[in-house]
């Protein structure tokens, strides 16, 4: 599933072929020796024939459509789209990512997707890449240029999302991705960095979120996968979101037993990062048996709906979870990297709220006009608009529901002083059923002091002021570029709210800087 091999570009400056040295030669004995190496280990049951990955003949797509001027396209990807016949404005939205050597086509047909879109009536997209981004067709899930918020892949499979949702209609509070391996990596990033646009996610045998940031670290991700905290990994999610950012995407993990490409110690730091995020802790609110010798974990939020499931499939190598039949809990054809087992669109469905029984479909529409309307250092005060047909509303900070009132407006207290808080609001139906969450807002407590801090791009990075992408930093909160990733390079940041930092080399208002190095 791994990224594709560096390739090798020859310059002026190198030695024509006739002019060759026998250490040239050597050098080029061993560089093809790793390359095939790398093919194996990646490739699996694939074959190397000629130089070239050699697949089997691809399943029939009928009725997925390719889609064109859907964006300026950065990461130069296709877009592929599929819609039940009479299908509704306001349906949800799912992106399905295909794995390497993989394409939309071949995903569309083995997965078992069309079968529930048509059941539960959503439309799909499906990206595309190909071997002039990645020599396999896998998507840079390890490239912070195509997996970062508005940039490369993600910016192209981002702005596909909007050119469904104008053509279809798609609800953008119920728009979903889910991605097998290397699709899964990206997955995991794109909910990362777009938890504004994703309700939820399902990783299939993938990689946490920013595992990686280069070619030599996917490999150590895949097969032996750092063991970070959970908060350390949780930060990775936090550190790629959109500043503020307090409501989290629904996130399912599958992973097989069997898996020697994608380790399955990867599915533990999958936990680990998104129950982390959603600060429920690592202990299971319960399991259970499915068929197919699948577990389904599952870790609750705090109003008790399922946030985080991992489904652990025994004895399942590297692929997509698929079980052929015609049974209502059964999609999707086997093939290569597509195993028999169980299907994991079907359960993946489920989670999502897809069948309009599950965690993210309430019977009462999400509160709008949610508003602070005022602050003191320990409280915050909100009102939101009226939502016809609830009882009361749950009122959440971070995540955590913290009051439930009948009134439409709440006042937050006990909170400690120059500091934001992220809030959203749910309304509650007789049966004490809770609809969709409010969009958030975010709301900062008086009496904070600006602080200043002079040190190189590179100190101001580790000491959490800042972060790095592509060798470059970038101020935490205002996402000001600070040029080069170095301790060469040195700026004055200033604190103006709890994490949000400003560039102020031309004079700090908060007075002398606290950090010189």
């Amino acid at each position: 599933m791994g990224p594709s091999h560096p390739p090798i570009r020859r310059t002026k400056g190198h030695r024509s072929k006739g002019h060759r040295t026998k250490g040239d030669r050597a050098k080029g004995r061993r560089r093809l020796a790793g390359l095939r190496r790398w093919v194996t280990a990646v490739a699996g049951t694939l074959a190397l024939t000629g130089g070239l990955l050699a697949l089997g003949p691809q399943a029939s797509a009928a009725g997925l459509t390719e889609v064109t001027g859907f964006g300026s396209n950065p990461g130069n990807l296709s877009m592929y789209a599929y819609a039940p016949a009479g299908l509704q404005s306001g349906a949800p939205l799912v992106v399905a990512l295909h794995g390497c050597t993989q394409s939309a086509s071949d995903y569309y047909a083995h997965s078992g997707w069309p079968k529930f879109a048509d059941r539960y009536g959503f439309a799909l997209v499906l990206p595309q890449t190909s071997s002039a981004n990645n020599a396999n067709s896998c998507f840079n899930w390890f490239e912070p240029g195509d997996s970062s918020r508005g940039r490369g892949e993600a910016l192209s499979i981002r702005q596909m999302v909007d050119r469904a949702v104008s053509q279809y209609g798609s609800d953008t509070r119920r728009i979903y991705v889910t991605g097998l391996s290397a699709g899964g990596g990206m997955t995991a990033n794109l909910l990362a960095a777009y938890p504004d646009v994703f309700a939820g996610g399902a990783v299939d045998s993938g990689l946490p979120a920013y595992c990686a940031n280069t070619v030599s670290a996917a490999y150590t991700c895949m097969y032996s996968p750092p063991d970070r905290t959970p908060a350390q990994w949780g930060d990775l999610v936090r550190s790629a979101a959109p500043a503020g950012t307090t409501s989290w995407p629904r996130v399912a993990v599958w992973q097989g037993s069997a898996d020697t490409t994608v380790r399955p110690a990867n599915a533990t730091e999958l936990r680990d990062q998104w129950t982390d995020v959603w600060g429920i802790g690592q202990t299971p609110s319960h399991t259970e048996e499915l068929g197919g010798g699948t577990t389904r974990t599952v870790y609750d939020d705090a109003s008790g709906r399922p946030a985080v499931e991992v489904y652990s499939v025994s004895g399942m190598a590297h692929g997509l979870a698929v079980d052929p039949g015609s049974g209502p809990e059964q999609c999707g054809t086997t093939g290569t990297y597509y195993l028999d087992t169980v299907c994991s669109s079907y359960h993946t469905a489920r989670f999502w709220g897809l069948d309009g029984g599950g965690p993210d479909t309430g019977a009462l529409p999400a509160p709008t006009g949610l508003t602070v309307t005022g602050t003191t250092d320990t409280t915050v005060a909100l009102s939101w608009d009226a939502v016809p047909g609830a009882v009361s509303y749950t009122v959440r900070r971070g995540g955590t529901a913290v009051g439930t009132t009948t009134s439409t407006a709440y006042t937050d207290t006990g909170l400690s002083t120059g500091t934001a808080y992220g809030y959203t609001v749910a309304a509650v139906d007789q049966a004490g059923a809770a609809g969709a969450a409010s969009a958030p807002v975010t709301a900062t407590t008086t009496g904070f002091t600006p602080t200043c801090h002079t040190a190189s791009n590179y100190d101001h990075t580790t000491a959490g002021r800042a972060h790095q992408s592509g060798g470059y930093a970038f101020a935490n909160g205002s996402d000001e570029p600070m040029g080069l990733w170095n301790t060469f390079t040195v700026h004055t940041l200033e604190q103006t709210a709890p994490g949000h930092y400003v560039v102020a080399d031309s004079g700090c208002p908060a007075g002398p800087s606290l950090t010189a190095r």
